[in-house]
């Protein structure tokens, strides 16, 4: 028989897909919602989060909700980022409340409580939407602010913020960082000598379920999940080029540089309304140039206590699965 069925919205996305499939492998019955189609062994829903009808269809008769989807990018309009981590998150934690949900996973990002210096072994600080650096962190942080305050004995709400989630098909980190390094435009900033702490897709995954599985121990919180081996962001990055079979970047510029070059960069993008880059992203944002240039890396000891979890793929284990997937589209 299935086990209780979990709606996993986001699931087109490298995270969602790879949260509904181990869901699935573990006996939930599994339903998705996300706004493109999928073709997956499970049921499934179309449509936007922010849709009231859409997310009352979703969550009818669903017993959990594992909360993915967004709007993750560096730029653009801060009123689409709005409607989709906001007022989506609203719609669903209150759709799910008149369901009758009794459990909800709210799938956050660190960069809510990144203010823009260096995080050297700390724990989950509280989310922060005035201080949170770019609109995606801001809109993250409100949304996560929204959802922990919906906590309670009937309602059992946390927050796990899995901390740049990368492994094969991942277009967000991998293919941005292979793009720019095969054209030669991926400068290191700093030499690359910022420690950084990653996450492998499948132990984010991982600690995801834990986080419903444990919600009697995990609700009201919100847990910082990476694999817990920092590396200096330069390491990190020629690691996916070499998986990739791309040149690693040669050379550096001074991480001020980048920051003062990324704040300028940003704003003539947006009145520009230029295109063409990666992904449609400008080469540079200041967010993006603070990410590169400072540390954040996280003590695990909380969370690994909570979820009852530890990261079963290194992050040697994870570079050799990419190069894998590289030669494997070869």
């Amino acid at each position: 028989m299935a086990g209780p069925r979990v709606l996993v919205t986001g699931a087109s996305g490298l995270l969602g897909r790879a949260v509904a499939g181990l869901l699935h492998e573990r006996g939930y019955a599994v339903r998705t919602l996300q706004r493109s189609a999928v073709h997956d062994p499970w049921e499934s829903v179309q449509g936007s989060v922010a849709d009231p009808d859409v997310a009352a269809r979703a969550v009818s008769g669903v017993a959990a909700v594992i909360h993915l989807a967004a709007k993750v990018s560096f730029t653009g309009e801060w009123g689409d980022f709005v409607a989709t981590n906001i007022v989506g998150t609203r719609q669903l934690l209150a759709a799910s409340q008149r369901a009758g949900v009794r459990d909800f996973v709210f799938v956050s990002s660190p960069s809510v409580a990144h203010f823009g210096a260096s995080i050297v072994g700390a724990g989950a600080a509280p989310a922060n939407p005035d201080l949170a650096r770019g609109f995606y962190a801001r809109s993250k942080a409100a949304a996560e602010e929204l959802a922990l305050a919906e906590d309670s004995p009937s309602f059992r709400v946390t927050a796990i913020r899995p901390h740049i989630v990368w492994g094969p098909g991942d277009t967000q980190l991998v293919e941005r960082v292979v793009e720019r390094a095969r054209a030669g435009r991926l400068p290191l900033l700093d030499g690359g000598r910022a420690l950084i702490d990653t996450t492998y897709v499948d132990n984010a995954a991982e600690a995801i379920v834990r986080g419903l599985e444990r919600m009697d121990y995990a609700h009201g919180q919100a847990l910082v999940v990476t694999n817990g081996e920092p590396r200096p962001v330069g390491e990190l990055i020629a690691g996916i080029c070499v998986a990739a079979g791309v040149p690693a970047p040669a050379f550096s510029v001074p991480g001020w540089l980048a920051r003062g070059a990324g704040s300028v960069i940003e704003k003539a993008w947006a009145a520009a309304g230029t295109r063409g880059w990666v992904n449609d992203e400008p080469p540079m944002t200041r967010f993006l140039a603070e990410q590169l240039s400072t540390a954040h890396w996280f003590d695990q000891r909380h969370t690994q206590a909570v979820l009852d979890w530890k990261p079963a793929v290194s992050l040697d284990e994870g570079l050799a699965r990419l190069a894998e997937h590289y030669r494997s589209q070869r």
